[in-house]
């Protein structure tokens, strides 16, 4: 055995191995982790980013969308096309044949006659004799053929079934743009003198490390240095230090643990299904893409179907997800209210989940609303504890119960520096002697007699019949329950959520108890819904979109809920309710629900009489109508009257003249019968309005495609 231990198989010594000289050889790096899929090249960014999206109707998917015609053209049908194509070429042959045979005479060479020498005609060349009597055939026949062709419509039937059709079919290949429009070079940056950061984020995107939301919170944040709420340097040396990981959410989120729908946030449109290929349909919208986004949900959406019909999945979940998403492109702040395990999206999509009853919940909701004006606090409860049985007329309120519980907060929050919790809230309502001469006593101690004269007057009021004081401890007690006790606190030992953080883009989704807690659940839905509305309004930075979406709002709309939605608009902000049926709403709130919302929403399976509203509220339009009226012809010569039978036998029905009558009439866009029994499952029926004030009328939209 020599030194490095080798032996042939005689057991005689083997040669030694050579073995290369020089230092040993390491293998190559790896491109990526061991298991972990290979890091995108952008390519795929940069043809989202770099895509059409041209202007259009309200509603319509932008992204890659081919505009149509407002008007359909007019189409001849295939069989008509074709057989009027071979019947023109038929009589362009006859025509052809009768001349070059003789039967029409000679006349149509006296052109060639006139205008030509008679020594081309009448030479001994052949060939040349030849050339222009062929010629001039030749233009003849062209010539038939041109009028035959325009009469039998040749140029529809090549356009249509020819090369054209063909290459209409193929994908057409995007040739990208210039370098001055191409968006991925962020000239809007070079043209403000922060070229180095506009490098950085085309080098991003290149090479895949850019996303869709990456790009939209950078956009966001520079109109902010536009606006001048940020400034230049600290925008370049942020994109600089991070990329396209610039001014992240402040979760440290870049996008959502995962995603259902279609989204676009270059436009802010999240996709809900296609417009169906039907005559109801105006044609500029037929077979289009059907989107939302925040410039239509400004002016609040409504949607009616029955349970099953597609409310959660089709609508609320995809239109939570795309509000989740400008949220950490910091342009939106979303709160989704729903029941607990209705299909809302994960835990890991929002920021915030208050899971109200539920024992592990990290979040408390603060029933007042985090104000601390004790006024705004009593209008607010009052509306959630009370305002379903207001008088359900648009002019009707809860100013009585807001007196009332005002009259209670004021002096509590002056003693206590805060307002009371809800178990000494029914307390102080149900005029329990302890509470209230402790509260009276401190008063007195520090001498504030205006509020001891509100105190006083509530006491003389609780004796009266119509006190509403007792309905109100009654409200209070539904949510003073046993699954509630660690809720609504109000001492600063929980973690409550307060609707006015929606100055910031946060993610909020409020899990409500409806298992055994029905009514509770409404009060809760009434009180969100109150202090959205109520703090929407008073935001310093409108520039953010904030966004309630209430997914079930059975017992919510009050006259101070509609009254609220139609301030929403030009504060920013929307609201999303959906309804089992329009029954859940009070029948005088009904009309002003509906026109208070400009997006309303009708699904498959809706009752004739929900039906009737939205027919109400959608109006109607003129439309052409035919009126095809069949006559009976009556013969009255002997040959008439065999010829009649005789198409009788050959035919099966007498002979009659057609006479038709078109004329305008004036009828509903959709009819109750036709929302009630004509929308298949999986469809419904939209109609759109922006917030300038554009309308789409209503559609009829498949969410499955």
């Amino acid at each position: 055995m020599d030194s490095d231990g080798t032996q042939d198989a005689r057991g005689t010594r083997a040669n030694p191995v050579p073995r290369p000289a020089g230092p040993p050889q390491v293998p190559p790096r790896p491109a990526h982790a061991p298991g972990a899929p290979p890091r995108p090249d952008g390519a795929a960014f940069l043809a989202w980013l770099r895509a059409p999206r041209p202007e259009t109707a309200p509603g319509v998917w932008r992204l890659g969308h081919r505009p149509r015609p407002e008007q359909e053209p007019e189409r001849t049908p295939t069989r008509q096309l074709i057989s009027g194509a071979l019947i023109a070429f038929l009589v362009g042959w006859l025509i052809w044949s009768l001349l070059w045979n003789g039967y029409l005479g000679g006349w149509w060479v006296v052109p060639l006659e006139l205008f030509t020498p008679d020594s081309w005609r009448h030479s001994g060349d052949r060939v040349g004799n030849a050339f222009l009597w062929y010629g001039y055939y030749t233009v003849i026949a062209l010539a038939i053929m041109t009028v035959v062709g325009k009469l039998g419509r040749w140029g529809e039937l090549w356009r249509r079934f020819g090369p054209p059709a063909w290459r209409a079919a193929a994908p057409v290949s995007e040739r990208p743009p210039a370098p001055e429009d191409d968006p991925a070079q962020w000239n809007q940056l070079r043209a403000a003198g922060a070229g180095d950061a506009a490098d950085r984020l085309a080098a991003d995107a290149r090479a895949g490390l850019m996303g869709d939301v990456d790009h939209a919170r950078v956009a966001r944040a520079w109109q902010g240095v536009l606006n001048g709420r940020h400034s230049l340097a600290s925008f370049t040396g942020a994109v600089l230090k991070d990329g396209a990981a610039a001014c992240l959410h402040p979760s440290g989120e870049r996008d959502l643990p995962a995603r259902l729908g279609r989204h676009d946030l270059i436009t802010g449109q999240v996709r809900l299904g296609s417009t169906v290929d039907d005559t109801r349909n105006p044609y500029a919208y037929r077979g289009t893409g059907l989107a939302l986004g925040p410039e239509l949900l400004g002016t609040s959406l409504v949607a009616v179907g029955p349970a099953g019909s597609g409310k959660t999945g089709s609508v609320v979940w995809p239109l939570a997800e795309s509000l989740c998403l400008h949220a950490l492109a910091g342009r939106a702040a979303v709160v989704v209210v729903g029941a607990a395990g209705a299909g809302l999206g994960p835990a890991d999509a929002y920021d915030v989940v208050v899971r109200i009853g539920h024992p592990e919940s990290v979040y408390d909701l603060d029933p007042y609303g985090g104000t601390s004006d004790p006024d705004e606090a009593a209008a607010v409860l009052a509306e959630a504890l009370v305002g379903d049985l207001a008088d359900p007329h648009p002019g009707g309120d809860s100013r009585r119960s807001t007196t009332v519980l005002a009259q209670l907060l004021g002096p509590y929050r002056a003693v206590h520096g805060r307002f009371p919790s809800v178990p000494e809230l029914r307390q102080l309502l149900d005029g329990a002697p302890g509470p209230l001469s402790a509260l009276r006593k401190a008063l007195q101690d520090t001498g504030q007699d205006s509020l001891l004269r509100e105190l006083d007057a509530r006491e003389r009021q609780s004796g009266h019949p119509g006190d509403v004081g007792g309905v109100l401890a009654d409200r209070v007690a539904l949510l003073d329950r046993p699954a509630f006790a660690a809720f609504f606190d109000t001492s600063g030992q929980s973690r409550p959520f307060s609707l006015r953080a929606l100055d910031h883009p946060v993610r909020v989704r409020i899990d409500l108890p409806e298992r055994g807690h029905a009514d509770a659940s409404r009060i809760l839905a009434r009180l969100v819904l109150a202090q959205f509305t109520a703090s929407v309004a008073t935001r310093e930075d409108r520039s953010l979109f904030a966004c309630l979406v209430l997914d079930d709002a059975t017992g919510a709309v009050t006259p101070e809920t509609v009254r609220g939605i139609q301030r929403l608009r030009s504060a920013n902000a929307g609201v999303v309710l959906t309804l089992r049926t329009l029954d859940d709403v009070p029948r005088p709130l009904r009309g002003p629900l509906l026109g208070a919302t400009g997006c309303r929403m009708a699904l498959s399976g809706l009752t004739p009489w929900d039906g009737q509203d939205f027919a109400e509220v959608w109006g109607k339009e003129w439309i052409e109508t035919r009126d095809v009226t069949d006559r009976q012809i009556i013969a009255e010569t002997p040959a008439g009257k065999a010829l009649h039978m005789l198409r009788r036998v050959i035919t099966g029905h007498a002979p009659t003249a057609r006479a038709v009558t078109v004329r305008q009439v004036e009828r509903e866009r959709w009819s109750a019968s036709e929302l009630a029994h004509a929308v298949p499952p999986g469809h419904a029926v939209l109609s759109l309005t922006n917030v300038r004030g554009e309308h789409a009328p209503p559609l009829l939209v498949d969410l499955r495609s």
